[in-house]
């Protein structure tokens, strides 16, 4: 059926047989509301070429803005199971597998080795794609696998945390990865091995209040949404009226919560620097000791 018909002096014009734009071919920002191409935002680092909004990416788009060039997956055939049998609205295995035929993901992180500019880093990215970027054991488990293969190796970790927390369809297997990944994170630290947090939009729930927030470094991109609760359960809970913004990346920053902020186009240039800074430093250790 067509949009619409001109019907003027006895001439019809129809638009059914009318071709229609590809799908993924324009990009409206929901931030100033300016259209661009997806070519133009893909050249600009996925962000706006009008207002600099940082657009959502996934853990591939990250591998390729920060490796040099070819990396290795890891970890990759991990899925998760249905333990508790857990039904909502619809079964926790249908959700999986509409999650998987959506996204071509197996959950909601992934895991590459890589170099940048040269130096060795494992990188753990989320993708919010996948039900919301929830934490569920597998998440869980890949994180605490890419910390053992750290230290194995001497490989410093950077995770890309975006996610809405902790996955509800798993119920305490979700709640118990909070611990475990923060208490994997201390091999780190004894193994005086470095840990990047990069919290992108948005970084919420039980991924804030464990390893999101537990880094050597803590940064983030511009404009990020970061925080526990939501502003109403926050305010029932306080009795305050809050602050504007108070869980923006630059409210964050401005009261001692983050190291930095990073514009994407800078990311790999910081990373490469952060890299070379800790490197000197275990250098520098190892000569003292």
């Amino acid at each position: 059926m067509g949009w619409f018909k001109r019907l003027k002096d006895g001439i019809q014009t129809a638009t059914r047989n009318k071709k229609e734009a590809p799908e993924g071919l324009w990009y409206k920002c929901k931030e100033c509301k300016e259209t661009s191409t997806m070519k133009e935002l893909k050249e600009n680092f996925f962000k706006c070429p009008f207002c600099n909004h940082h657009v959502r990416i996934g853990s591939q788009d990250y591998f390729g803005l920060l490796f040099d060039g070819n990396f290795e997956e890891l970890f990759g055939d991990l899925i998760s199971t249905d333990a508790l049998e857990f039904v909502d609205l619809k079964p926790y295995p249908q959700r999986l597998e509409e999650a998987y035929r959506k996204t071509g993901l197996k959950d909601a992180i992934s895991v590459a080795k890589g170099k940048v500019n040269k130096r060795p880093l494992v990188v753990a990215a989320m993708d919010f794609s996948f039900i919301g970027g929830s934490m569920g054991s597998v998440v869980g488990e890949k994180i605490s696998l890419s910390i053992d293969h750290c230290v194995e190796e001497g490989i410093p970790l950077l995770i890309i945390s975006k996610s809405g927390g902790a996955r509800m369809m798993e119920a305490s297997f979700s709640l118990m990865q909070m611990a475990k990944t923060a208490a994997k994170l201390t091999r780190l630290a004894r193994a005086r091995i470095p840990y990047f947090s990069l919290l992108t939009d948005p970084t919420t729930g039980g991924v804030t209040a464990s390893y999101a927030m537990l880094g050597d470094i803590n940064f983030s991109e511009p404009g990020a949404l970061i925080g526990f609760a939501g502003p109403r359960v926050i305010k029932e809970t306080i009795k305050k009226d809050l602050p504007e913004g108070f869980q923006t990346a630059e409210f964050l920053l401005e009261h001692g919560f983050l190291d930095f902020i990073v514009d994407r186009k800078d990311l790999k240039e910081r990373m490469s620097d952060l890299l070379a800074i800790f490197d000197s430093k275990s250098a520098a250790a190892n000569v003292g000791s």
